[in-house]
């Protein structure tokens, strides 16, 4: 890792947002910051079911970057809040490309990080002609055994106290299959139960993501109309594996090849295991590869944050 990290730019307001309307009964809020007619970027926020913050505008050079980001569907302002319906996948690529058409760009660079590697993934293999780069961090290829080892067997090793608490509202005779047991109680009918579900399967990722305690960053996952959201939404998709087929997305990241881009990736991430950015990094040599030592998933983690000022940077022709 350099000596010398680089930190996030100064704080950036967005100088214009709105509601697009995606159909099926979503407005999906954007905004838009850096300049106007720069560099055209996009961020892909993690979860699902997660949020933008005004740090992720921080992330590009303000002055060289025309950049786009979006809460997706059912997430943050964008309405129905929490909404199920509608929303997979491939309603949220094509969203990408509603808002791609929208400002009018042929290409950009897509940003995404966790799930929004998942998500930038997903969009560059089904439209690579429309993408300049690609900039992933916390690979996660939603695959089978990803989802086991966070959520059924594994991560539960590294932290039994956390674990505990994740088990609490669920009884014995359900803990088999976690993610099937959470999914009746956050799409259920009782809201005290919801709550409940929803604050335990929040602030189980929002304590493992770092490789120290970091109050700040768990912080928002214990507020209860997030968590209900974040939750409802992120079992949704895991529950369905994201409507991908096994592995499609390392089986497909051949459609990568003419893609610049960078991978980096925290050596001790609990939520996403090494090894898929490794395969990524093997099946996209084209792509720059950075395994960060004494970091874990979280894109705050210095050296991970470090690496992707950097490629945001080289990127731009800074």
């Amino acid at each position: 890792m350099s000596s010398e990290l680089r930190t996030l730019y100064p704080e950036i307001e967005a100088f214009e947002s709105g509601m697009l309307n995606v159909g099926d009964g979503h407005q999906v809020y954007w905004e838009r910051s850096g300049t106007r007619g720069a560099k055209p970027a996009v961020f892909l926020h993690g979860g699902p079911g997660g949020t933008i913050s005004p740090k992720h505008r921080r992330l590009f050079d303000p002055k060289l970057y025309d950049v786009i980001l979006f809460h997706q569907r059912g997430c943050g302002k964008s309405t129905p809040n929490a909404s199920l319906e509608a929303n997979t996948t491939w309603h949220l690529v094509a969203d990408i490309e509603r808002l791609r058409d929208m400002c009018g760009f042929d290409k950009w660079l897509v940003f995404g990080g966790s799930w929004g590697s998942t998500l930038a993934l997903a969009y560059a293999e089904t439209h690579p002609e429309h993408v300049s780069e690609l900039v992933v961090r916390g690979i996660y290829t939603l695959t089978r055994a990803e989802l086991e080892w966070y959520y059924q067997f594994g991560v539960s090793e590294m932290f039994p106290d956390k674990w505990e608490r994740f088990l609490a509202p669920i009884p014995e005779a359900e803990r088999g299959d976690m993610m099937a047991a959470y999914r009746k109680r956050l799409v259920g009918s009782d809201r005290k139960a919801q709550v409940e579900a929803a604050r335990a399967w929040s602030l189980w990722e929002g304590e493992t993501i770092t490789l120290l305690p970091d109050p700040e960053t768990s912080s928002r996952f214990s507020e209860d109309d997030y968590a209900v959201a974040f939750a409802r939404i992120e079992n949704h998709y895991f529950v369905h594996a994201g409507w991908l087929e096994e592995g499609q997305l390392l089986r497909d990241a051949f459609k990568l090849k003419d893609i610049p881009g960078t991978i980096v990736h925290g050596r001790y991430d609990m939520p996403c295991p090494a090894r898929y950015a490794w395969a990524l990094h093997k099946a996209w040599p084209k792509a720059d590869f950075h395994l960060i030592e004494g970091a874990g998933h979280a894109y705050s983690e210095p050296g991970i944050l470090d690496r992707l000022i950097r490629a945001t940077d080289r990127f731009a022709g800074k």
